[in-house]
């Protein structure tokens, strides 16, 4: 027969693992990778350790098993970086978007001089899944895939609200007094969306939508410190790459 202790100990643990179903290390270990990605530099372990809110040891281990696992890299003074083994999982992401923009986005950033990538919707956030720079600019902007900021702010999460049912937005995309959705008005209206100094000053944006059957709302944009060419005329580069991908892909 089972004890009361026993029957306890059955139920403590049952509460435990509705109240806790996710993997604490597993969680922590992700944090540590994203953590890595948003930083410019290599981060010394004990850096490391401090943004995640950890003990250096606990820390430690995380990145000698994400090291087993060549996700993350340390260089000759120690210093942790994330590892080659990244972009061979991040290529397996919507690869059949992937494969069939980046010739486009190739071809339209170097007719743009300007760095061109790829941003899909990602539970209420945008993150650039390709990004290319234009190959004989003088001066370029870096956008790194896995990028991400919130939906809505910045020409590509403009563009990609433009591709989502008005149901799914943000309750809060209104903004203040209402500015932020006559913004999306003129984005519709005129078929791609604008930004300068949203997402990091002194930077702007064109971006279009790129509506797919079977994949996020995405979008196509540049982004830019200054341009002779035209907010239209950037749109439309954009347009026709978008046409050709979603023509490759059947949407």
């Amino acid at each position: 027969m089972t004890s009361a202790d026993e029957r306890a100990d059955a139920t403590t643990s049952a509460a435990t693992t509705t109240q806790a179903p996710h993997s604490q290390t597993l969680s922590r270990g992700i944090r540590a990778l994203e953590v890595l990605a948003d930083a410019r530099t290599p981060l010394t372990i004990d850096e490391l350790a401090a943004q995640l809110g950890l003990h250096r040891s606990v820390a430690y281990r995380l990145l000698r098993t994400l090291e087993d696992h060549r996700l993350v890299v340390r260089d000759a003074r120690g210093r942790v970086a994330l590892g080659a083994r990244l972009a061979a999982l991040a290529a397996g992401v919507a690869h059949d978007l992937q494969a069939e923009a980046l010739p486009e986005l190739t071809a339209a950033a170097n007719e743009l001089g300007m760095t061109c990538f790829l941003a899909v919707h990602d539970r209420g956030e945008v993150v650039t899944l390709v990004s290319v720079e234009p190959r004989h600019a003088i001066a370029s902007v870096a956008q790194r895939p896995g990028t991400r900021h919130p939906v809505g702010v910045g020409a590509p999460g403009k563009a990609i609200l433009l591709a989502m049912p008005e149901r799914t937005w943000p309750v809060d995309v209104d903004g203040v007094d209402g500015v932020h959705r006559a913004e999306l008005d003129r984005a519709r209206a005129n078929g791609y969306a604008t930004s300068h100094d949203e997402v990091i000053t002194g930077l702007r944006s064109v971006s279009v939508p790129l509506p797919l059957h079977g994949h996020e709302a995405a979008a196509l944009a540049v982004v830019y410190v200054s341009s002779d060419r035209s907010d239209a005329e950037i749109a439309a580069r954009l347009s026709a790459a978008s046409r050709t991908i979603r023509a490759s892909l059947g949407s």
